[in-house]
This record gives C-alpha cells, sequence and structure tokens, in this order.
C-alpha cells in the first residue's frame, strides 16, 4: 500500500517496503520564507512572488521518501482553574484601548457611497523607476528568443493552488482537478486558504489540505495579455491617517490608478507587466480624498488618506448591513404550541 511521502516539496505516494537509502525523493530540507512578496525556501536561493510557482520550486536535496507525518505543536493544557492564572502570566502583555464605533449623529452625517470619485495622485519613488527601467531591458531581450513549443512536458505541476497532480499523459485531462480557487493566508502563527479557512499552524499540513473545488487542471498559466492574480494586502493607522498596503511588486503607475471619494475606494493595480489586482473597499470611517495620496514602490503600493476625523477605525471596511429579522416568527411558534 503506498503512503504520503511528508519530505517538504515532494509531496509523492510511495511504497515503504521499497524505499531505499537513495536518491528517490528530491525535497527542501529547509522552511518556507515569505518576506517582501517573496516565496521561496531557505536551503536554496530562487525565489517567486507567485504562490503556486514557488509550490513547483524542485526540491534541491535527494534521498530517501518520509513516512513521518510531523507532529502538530501542542498548545498549553489547563487542567484546573488554579493553573488558569498561570497560563494566563505567560500570554504576551498589550495595552488595553477602547475603540468607538461611530455616533448615531455621526452615522447620519456620513457622506452617501455614491459621492464623485476623484482619481489620487500616483507618487512614484525612485526605486520603481529603476526597477522598471530594467524589466523593461529585460523584455526586449526576451522578445528576441523563440518561444518554446505547446507541449506540455511530462512531470509538469498542475498551476491550480492545493492541486498536486503533475502531467502524465493526454489521459490526464481528463482526471478532475482538486483545487483551492482562494489564496493563501498565513496570520498569527496560521496558515489557511481564504476559501476555506480550514486552519493549521503547521505548513506539511497546510499543503496536504485537499481542495475546496472541482475543475480542470491548470498545466500552463496564460502568457497573453493581462490577467487577474491575488495580491496580499493588509492596512495600519495612526492618529490621523488610514494606510493599507498592497503588495505588488513593480506596478505600472500608467496603467494603475486609484479612485476615491470620502467613504469608498476603487483599486485597480497592473504589476509585474501582465497581472492585475482589483479591489473595491466601502470604508469604515470618512476620509480627506483632497489629503489623500498613491505611494508606489518597488515592491509594494501604499495608499495613505487621510482621516476627516482624528479617530480609531474599528476596522478598514464598513460591514454589509444585516437583513433584519421578523418579528412575528416567535409569536406564530407561540400559537401553534
Amino acid at each position: 500500500m503506498s503512503v504520503l511521502c511528508y519530505n517538504k516539496g515532494c509531496g509523492q505516494r510511495f511504497d515503504p517496503e521499497n524505499n531505499p537509502d537513495a536518491d528517490v525523493c528530491t525535497y527542501h530540507p529547509g522552511v518556507p520564507v515569505f518576506h517582501d512578496a517573496l516565496k521561496g525556501w531557505s536551503c536554496c536561493k530562487r525565489r517567486t512572488t507567485d504562490f503556486s510557482d514557488f509550490l513547483s520550486i524542485v526540491g534541491c536535496t535527494k534521498g530517501p521518501h518520509n513516512k513521518e507525518k510531523p507532529p502538530e505543536p501542542v498548545k498549553p493544557e489547563v487542567k484546573s482553574s488554579g493553573e488558569k492564572k498561570d497560563i494566563d502570566d505567560q500570554k504576551p502583555k498589550f495595552n488595553e484601548y477602547i475603540i468607538s464605533a461611530p455616533k448615531p449623529q455621526e452615522a447620519i452625517q456620513r457622506p452617501s457611497a455614491d459621492e464623485a470619485m476623484v482619481r489620487l495622485q500616483n507618487k512614484v519613488s525612485a526605486s520603481l523607476k529603476q526597477a522598471l527601467a530594467k524589466l523593461k531591458l529585460t523584455e526586449n531581450a526576451a522578445e528576441t528568443k523563440e518561444e518554446d513549443g505547446d507541449d506540455v512536458k511530462i512531470g509538469t505541476p498542475c498551476k491550480n493552488g492545493g492541486c498536486t497532480k503533475s502531467f502524465n499523459g493526454p489521459e490526464s485531462n481528463s482526471d478532475a482537478c482538486s483545487y483551492h480557487p482562494g489564496v493563501p493566508i498565513f496570520h498569527e502563527g496560521m496558515k489557511y486558504w481564504s476559501c476555506c479557512k480550514r486552519k493549521t499552524s503547521d505548513f506539511n499540513t497546510f499543503l496536504s489540505q485537499e481542495g475546496c473545488t472541482k475543475g480542470t487542471h491548470l498545466w500552463r498559466k496564460k502568457v497573453m495579455g493581462k490577467k487577474v492574480a491575488p495580491c496580499r494586502f493588509d492596512w495600519h493607522q495612526t492618529g490621523s491617517q488610514v494606510i493599507i498596503s498592497i503588495y505588488a511588486k513593480n506596478g505600472i503607475p500608467e496603467l494603475s490608478y486609484v479612485d476615491a471619494n470620502s467613504t469608498a475606494l476603487n483599486i485597480y493595480v497592473v504589476f509585474e507587466g501582465e497581472k492585475e489586482f482589483e479591489q473595491k473597499i466601502n470604508l469604515w470611517g470618512v476620509i480627506d480624498v483632497s489629503k489623500s495620496a498613491v505611494n508606489m514602490m518597488a515592491a509594494k503600493i501604499e495608499i495613505a488618506m487621510k482621516k476627516s476625523e482624528a479617530m480609531s477605525w474599528a476596522r478598514l471596511d464598513l460591514p454589509a448591513p444585516t437583513p433584519a429579522t421578523k418579528e412575528n416568527e416567535p409569536e406564530k411558534e407561540a400559537e401553534d404550541e
């Protein structure tokens, strides 16, 4: 019976009874490294910004397959109420503060989301100008070379996130692809896909999660025209500003823009020549559009928004209103009884 190899970067099945101490497994002995939107392994130097390309990086070490599954991190166990205080003492301490929600009067005065949009100014850094100049030279050199044929090579891994299948011939096209249509999220030590949110702290367990969607395999990525690409972004705030950081490398200033009004953003970014990212945000608070701008750098894009009022935002986006519950249902149940 075949078992799964738990060496990082392998993911193949093998017969444990026929696993000689030879170079049968190609894997990564290091750990995954994610820094400044770049993804790679600590044991080799190759880096990429695309998560599916990261999963396709061929291992740098050979050896026997490994059937031992890494143990899950052990969480502290609280045995009694007397020990709860000791566990609480071990937790990191944070300065507690209260984030005030908008008062009813402020909610009435909130500008309409249909307010006319204004295009924010793009400020291009010197580092981005240099990176784009080098990228243009590289593209010009690549255009002089002939492109490879359209045939998919045997062993080419599927580019869909979470799929572990490889191309073994035309019959592979008829196999169902089990993949994750969302994007990988790494937050506070937890790893999960945005489409199903099965959280784990172990990277191998995250990679082995079966896809939540069925479809067709993607053996090669489209190279003609722009393509929508997932892009990690987060936000933070100061007393007077809210800053959104979009980790899009080598954004193109002439094709990228951010339209905004007092309560909404329309973000469109073209980066790395052929990828595009779009996001619409209904802001939690109100901003001063005339004092907001977009700062484009080589590794990321920052949207610096001036707060209309010096107050802490509870979150970046305003949650959608929940549908009103029917008040007559309890009474109806009471009559039935």
